[in-house]
C-alpha cells in the first residue's frame, strides 16, 4: 500500500504557518514577522494561501499569490523556504493554480458521504479486514473495536471523498511533471469530527489512492469560527488532538505514508485557548504542525486604517455599515464557520461617531479589552467583499497608510501566533 510517487513530493519544513492575504498588499509585513521569529530561534516556514472563492471575490489572478510571495522574499532577502498554497482546490478549479503553486490543499468536503459502488466498498473492507477485532493504537486513549461494519461505515462516508482527492492529486502530478509539490488533504469542512478509527482508515484510503499526503486537516471537536477564539470543551479537544497525533504516527508505519506527514489545523488563527494544547502536544510528540490562518490579515488592515483616522477611519466605518446592511448575503457562504448574534452588533450611526482608537479596540482580538466585540469582528471578517468593491479607494488607502497597517499585520502574526504556538 505504498503511496510514494517518485519526484512528486517537496520537502515541507517541520513547522509551517499559512498566512492568507486577501488583498495581496501585506507580503513584506508578514514575512518580516517570520524573519523576526527566526532571529528569536523560531523556525517556521511561511505558506501564502488563498482560496478560489477569495480570488473570485477580490478579483485577483492565479499568479497573484506567487507574485506577492516572490516579491516579499526578494525585498527582504529571504533565503529560507516558503510556499504558495492553492487553498481549498477542487478538480474543477485546480488547473489555473498549478503553474504558480507548490502546495495544494485538496478540498473534498463536498464528496463526503457521496455514494460509492458496492465493489469499491467491499475491496476496501477486504484490504483492511486484518484490523478487525480490537485495534490498539499506541498512545490512543482507548482500544478501538473494529468490525467489517466499521470498515463499511467509514468507506461509505469517506471513500468517494478520498477518491476525488486522488483525481485532483493525479491531475496536478500530470501537469507538474518533474516539479515537486506538497499535498494536503482537507476533511475538516464537515459537520462531525472524525473519530480516531475514522482518521486511521481515512489515511488507509489515502494510501490506497497512492497520494503521498504530507499534511492532513481533520475536523476537530468544537467550533473553529473565523477570526475568533475556539468554542468548546478544551479537555475533549486536547484528548482528540493527542489521539490524532498517535493515529498519524501509527498510520505512517502501517501504510508507508510519508515520514513527514503532519497534522494541519484549519481556521487556526485566533484560537488562543487551544494554542497551549497544540504547542505542548507537538513538542511531546516531536512532530510537525501546519497551522492555517483564516484571513485575519484583512482584519489587521481595517484596524490599521481605523487607527490612522481620516480617510482610513471613514473606510472602516463604511465597510461596517454596508456589511451590516448586506448581513445575510455576506454571512451565507461562511454560515458553518461564523456564529453572530446580530442583536449584539452596534448600530452604524453609533459606529460613525467612534474614534479610530475605539473602532480598533472593538475589533482587535484582545479578550482583556472590555470593548472587544466578537460579533463585530466576525461580521467584518466576512465583509472583505465590501472592501473589494471599493476598488482603488480601499487599496490606495492601504498604500497611503501602509506603515500603520503593516505594524498591525506584523504584530498580530508574530506576537499572537508565531511566538505562542512555535516559540
Amino acid at each position: 500500500m505504498n503511496p510514494s510517487t517518485p519526484g512528486s513530493t517537496a520537502e515541507l519544513e517541520k513547522y509551517s504557518l499559512g498566512c492568507g492575504d486577501r488583498f495581496g498588499r501585506q507580503g513584506e509585513a508578514q514575512l518580516q514577522a517570520f524573519a523576526e521569529a527566526r532571529r528569536q530561534a523560531i523556525r517556521v516556514a511561511p505558506v501564502w494561501n488563498k482560496s478560489h472563492r477569495e480570488h473570485a471575490t477580490v478579483g485577483t489572478g492565479y499568479d497573484s499569490v506567487r507574485n506577492e510571495a516572490d516579491a516579499a522574499a526578494a525585498a527582504l532577502g529571504w533565503t529560507q523556504p516558503y510556499h504558495v498554497d492553492a487553498d481549498h482546490i477542487r478538480l474543477d478549479t485546480v488547473d489555473g493554480y498549478i503553474p504558480y503553486s507548490d502546495f495544494f490543499t485538496l478540498d473534498v468536503a463536498d464528496k463526503i458521504g457521496a455514494p460509492v459502488e458496492a465493489e469499491v466498498e467491499e475491496a476496501f473492507v477486504a484490504d483492511l479486514r486484518r484490523y478487525c477485532g480490537t485495534l490498539a493504537i499506541p498512545g490512543v486513549s482507548e482500544p478501538i473495536p473494529v468490525t467489517k461494519d466499521t470498515l463499511r461505515t467509514v468507506g461509505r462516508r469517506y471513500l468517494a471523498a478520498i477518491s476525488e482527492a486522488g483525481r485532483i492529486y493525479r491531475r496536478i502530478l500530470e501537469k507538474k511533471v518533474d516539479e515537486r509539490f506538497i499535498t494536503e488533504v482537507s476533511i475538516d469542512e464537515t459537520e462531525l469530527p472524525q473519530t480516531p478509527e475514522e482518521l486511521f482508515f481515512i489515511l488507509a484510503a489515502i494510501a490506497r489512492e497512492r497520494i503521498p499526503v504530507q499534511t492532513i486537516a481533520p475536523k476537530f471537536f468544537g467550533r473553529f469560527n473565523k477570526g475568533v477564539d475556539y468554542v468548546g470543551d478544551l479537555e475533549r479537544f486536547s484528548r482528540e488532538f493527542y489521539d490524532d497525533l498517535h493515529v498519524i504516527r501509527f498510520a505512517i508505519q502501517e501504510f508507508d505514508l510519508p515520514e513527514d506527514l503532519k497534522i494541519s489545523v484549519h481556521s487556526g488563527s485566533d484560537k488562543f485557548s487551544i494554542f497551549p494544547v497544540i504547542r505542548k502536544a507537538v513538542r511531546e510528540h516531536g512532530c510537525g504542525l501546519h497551522l492555517k490562518t483564516a484571513g485575519t490579515t484583512w482584519l489587521e488592515e481595517i484596524i490599521g486604517l481605523a487607527e490612522a483616522g481620516g480617510e482610513g477611519l471613514a473606510i472602516a466605518q463604511a465597510v461596517y455599515r454596508t456589511s451590516l446592511t448586506r448581513f445575510d448575503e455576506l454571512c451565507a457562504p461562511y454560515s458553518a464557520v461564523i456564529d453572530i448574534r446580530r442583536e449584539t452588533l452596534p448600530l452604524p450611526d453609533e459606529v460613525d461617531t467612534w474614534s479610530g482608537t475605539l473602532f480598533a479596540e472593538t475589533l482587535r482580538h484582545n479578550q482583556n479589552e472590555p470593548r472587544y466585540n466578537r460579533e463585530f469582528r466576525q461580521l467584518l471578517h466576512v465583509g472583505y467583499k465590501v472592501a473589494a468593491e471599493m476598488g482603488s479607494r480601499y487599496t490606495d488607502a492601504l498604500q497611503y497608510y501602509r506603515e500603520i497597517v503593516a505594524r498591525q499585520v506584523h504584530e498580530n502574526l508574530l506576537e499572537r501566533h508565531l511566538k505562542p504556538i512555535f516559540g
